[in-house]
């Protein structure tokens, strides 16, 4: 297969996001409310330089798709978005504290799983079809969580919250197709700032004394700038061309990459039957996305 601008697009995209525990780890002395607000505010604030002036025509087209919408179609567009961008800060909080309080191997995991819970939901939530063998990849997965659960449930579990909520959030975005992402994006990082502010103190943030961190500034910039808008921009990109199908096979760089770090870089261990449960987590992923293992799949299965 011939890659394209498309497809390069997506897997610098994932890459970059796979070595995401990098600047994070580097900010294990601040508090997860303290690296989440900072991310937010420096995130939506070069999300918003960029839709004010480089996407104006954008943002004014989505308004007035939004307006001319009609009643029902708002209320669901409102909704998703208020929504989604709940999802999005809950997962955004809980990834940090896994990878800074637990171990980059949780938050790689989540992410390895996350697309099979998103099927998962997509059948129940929305009525999408599964193939035979995609169920079959969806046991191994519960498989792959119970034994990693027999030695450290606590850890499994917040790896699961991390991927439910992830799964979740992408699940809502489905009902926005036809908008303009980077907009509701932007609307989303409005939102939860507009929550964040006043809650500042109840996540363990301090504003005041960030503000006075350049350290603190620095890593959080560059979280918010070469780990959140610049593959975002390039993930979008990618998208715009792509299948999501095939955008869903490169998102798998993202974890495994962050496990290579946590074994070779940060030093983490794994035990053999963690080593058998990552075992078959892989077995499923690829089970997952063999579309003519159990024969060819009817119409409007995924």
């Amino acid at each position: 297969m011939k890659l394209s601008s498309h497809h390069l697009a997506a897997i610098t995209a994932f890459i970059i996001w796979g070595f995401f525990p990098l600047p994070l780890r580097m900010m294990t002395g601040y508090s997860s409310g303290q690296i989440l607000f900072f991310r937010v505010l420096l995130s939506l604030a070069l999300l918003l330089i960029i839709n004010l002036t480089a996407r104006r025509d954008t943002v004014r087209a989505t308004g007035r798709q939004w307006q001319q919408a009609g009643t029902a179609e708002r209320r669901r567009v409102a909704f998703s978005t208020i929504v989604g961008g709940v999802l999005l800060t809950s997962n955004w909080l809980l990834f940090i504290y896994v990878v800074n309080q637990v171990s980059v191997q949780a938050g790689s995991f989540a992410y390895l799983i996350c697309p099979i819970l998103t099927a998962l939901l997509g059948f129940v939530v929305l009525g999408e079809k599964l193939r035979i063998n995609q169920w079959v990849a969806i046991g191994l997965s519960a498989i792959s969580c119970a034994l990693l659960g027999a030695g450290a449930w606590q850890s499994v579990l917040m790896s699961l919250v991390v991927a439910i909520t992830y799964a979740s959030y992408l699940i809502t975005q489905r009902q926005l197709q036809g908008y303009d992402r980077l907009v509701l994006l932007t609307v989303q990082l409005l939102l939860a700032a507009l929550v964040i502010l006043p809650a500042a103190r109840l996540l363990g943030a301090d504003p005041v004394a960030g503000f006075q961190d350049g350290r603190l500034l620095l890593l959080a910039g560059v979280l918010s700038v070469g780990f959140t808008v610049i593959p975002l921009f390039l993930n979008l990109f990618a998208l715009n061309a792509l299948p999501s199908g095939t955008v869903g096979i490169i998102m798998y760089l993202n974890p495994i990459i962050s496990f290579v770090l946590a074994f070779l870089y940060f030093g983490e261990q794994a035990t053999l039957k963690e080593g058998l449960a990552y075992g078959v987590i892989l077995l499923s992923v690829v089970l997952y996305n063999t579309k003519r293992t159990f024969g060819t799949p009817t119409p409007g299965q995924a």
